[in-house]
This record gives structure tokens, sequence and C-alpha cells, in this order.
């Protein structure tokens, strides 16, 4: 897990701590579960495509890309 701040209001630390107390669950698991409540509830739009994320309108072979990558960084060092 990542360790992170959050701010909040004091009536809202009081609610939570409240909560906390009353059901014997942490306020970090608290605060875990009412954030992914609130992203799994998103109504944005989920992005799941794998990279590369960028199109270049179609298809290309392993050997292509690998041509216009080299081509690419052929272009840059001449430039230099």
């Amino acid at each position: 897990m990542i360790k992170t701040t959050v701010y909040l209001p004091e009536d809202l630390e009081v609610r939570l701590d409240a909560e906390a107390a009353a059901t014997g669950v942490s306020k970090a698991e608290l605060i875990r579960r009412g954030i992914t409540m609130l992203l799994d509830s998103s109504d944005r739009p989920k992005d799941d495509r794998p990279l590369p994320v960028f199109r270049s309108g179609r298809s290309r072979s392993a050997q292509e890309m690998d041509d216009a990558v080299y081509d690419h960084i052929k272009s840059r060092a001449a430039r230099r």
C-alpha cells in the first residue's frame, strides 16, 4: 500500500471516528472503502486498453514499428 495524507473537515473527522468505533473498522479502511465505492460508481468511462495507448490510424507489424522507431532515432541523430 501507499501512504497518503487526507485533510478532513472537523465534522467529517468526528463522524469517521464514530463510525470506526461503532463498527470496529479502522478509519483507514473506511476511507479506502469510501474511495472504492466512489470510483466504482463513477460514470467516467474506464480506459482498459493495453499500452501503448496511441493510435496510428492503421495496424503495423512489429517489424514496421521497429523500422519506424529506428528511422525516427536516425533522423533525430542527424539533426544534432
